[in-house]
């Protein structure tokens, strides 16, 4: 069911400024009023000017009601406003002459002609609005065919930016806290569901797997094999679950936290270290050094020798990420992995340097009978970047 205008009025951040715009532009309106009673008998087409104030009323009703119920909160309908109200002000020149116009303000008063400027400081930020206000005071000074610089007699334009820009100010800062609020909201409820996935885990799941890991100990055998494995997945398991540390708001769903998903992935059996701030990288370029990593360090588990320890780096270069990935095991000896691919076993040139070659990184290799082994995998943080 379709959300309602007055649901979509109470999710916009900067809604109450569009409801204080409104309340000024009918007070500006009711100066303007006044204003064209008085000064419309001295102007030489007085019924074109009444004329021409109408429709600017009707035009002012009908953005009153679009910036209210919401569907006129769109730049194009701002550029409207700003665009009708500075025609209007030129139009000063075709129902009076220019000795009424140099001693006199444009007949739809600046004043009135403001709202146009905080409309676009609303819906753009201080940027947009100054522009707008720039925009009303060049017709004001295009009108009367000088730009007065006297400031301390007239500091109209001075006043025009100046609010609009405020103007904008309070609606982007509202903007803002609205999304960090949201933010927060949504990280107190992703906690809220981790900590109950949590519990079930704990009470399920894990316990099942250490049951497990403890007969197939007490059996032994092969089944020795299944409790190693248990044991294992239950240590990473519980690394999840522990790692309470949430995605920075900063990240997009094309993107990742190196750092922390590093820390997640490969803690269980390495160790390692990492800046303490989000290391951010495209998606698909953490998929692909995770995985380089895992096979890494599958390796170490199955080649290394039992006691081979693994410690895994991580450095934030700026453009570039380096994982480097090392352990004190047994090394490899010269030649072994030529012989490797050449009996058709494609798993370190196909699982680890053909990723990271994939996505436009390299992959470098260090290792020695008896001195261990050491990759360093190095990419860019964006996909296509060289």
């Amino acid at each position: 069911m379709a959300a309602s205008w007055r649901e979509i009025e109470d999710r916009d951040p900067a809604g109450p400024l569009w409801r204080a715009a409104q309340i000024f532009r009918l007070l500006s309106f009711v100066y303007a009023l006044g204003f064209q009673i008085v000064i419309n008998g001295d102007l030489t087409h007085p019924r074109i000017t009444w004329i021409l104030f109408s429709v600017l009323t009707a035009a002012n009703i009908w953005w009153t009601v679009g910036y209210l119920v919401g569907f006129g909160r769109r730049p194009w309908f701002v550029a409207v406003e700003v665009i009708v109200s500075a025609s209007m002000m030129l139009s000063t020149s075709l129902v009076t002459d220019d000795s009424w116009i140099s001693h006199n303000q444009t007949w739809p008063t600046t004043l009135w002609m403001t709202n146009a400027a905080l409309s676009a400081a609303i819906v753009g930020g201080p940027l947009w609005g100054a522009v707008a206000g720039f925009a009303v005071a060049g017709a004001n000074y295009y009108v009367k065919g000088h730009i007065d610089v006297n400031f301390g007699r007239n500091a109209t334009t001075i006043l025009l930016v100046s609010a609009a820009a405020a103007v904008g100010m309070a609606a982007a800062r509202a903007r803002t806290v609205h999304e960090e609020l949201t933010e927060a909201i949504g990280l107190a409820a992703r906690s809220a569901e981790r900590e109950r996935l949590s519990r079930e885990v704990h009470d399920g799941v894990l316990q099942v797997l250490a049951l497990i890991a403890k007969r197939g100990r007490e059996i032994g055998g092969e089944t020795a094999e299944l409790a190693e494995l248990s044991a294992e997945q239950e240590r990473r398991l519980r690394a999840l679950i522990a790692d309470t540390a949430e995605p920075s708001p900063a990240l997009t769903p094309t993107s990742r936290d190196l750092a922390a998903a590093l820390r997640s992935a490969a803690a269980p059996r390495a160790n390692v270290s990492a800046p303490a701030h989000p290391v951010t990288v495209d998606a698909e370029i953490a998929d692909e050094l995770l995985a380089a990593v895992d096979n890494i360090l599958d390796n170490v588990a199955h080649h290394a020798g039992p006691d081979a320890q693994a410690y895994i780096l991580l450095e934030d270069l700026g453009d570039t990420v380096v994982v480097s990935v090392r352990d004190d095991g047994i090394g490899i000896e010269d030649g072994r992995l030529a012989a490797a691919e050449a009996e058709g076993r494609m798993g370190i040139s196909a699982s680890i340097i053909g990723r990271v070659e994939n996505i436009g990184g390299t992959a470098r290799l260090e290792s020695a009978p008896g001195a261990g082994t050491e990759w360093e995998l190095s990419a860019p943080r964006t996909k296509g970047t060289p």
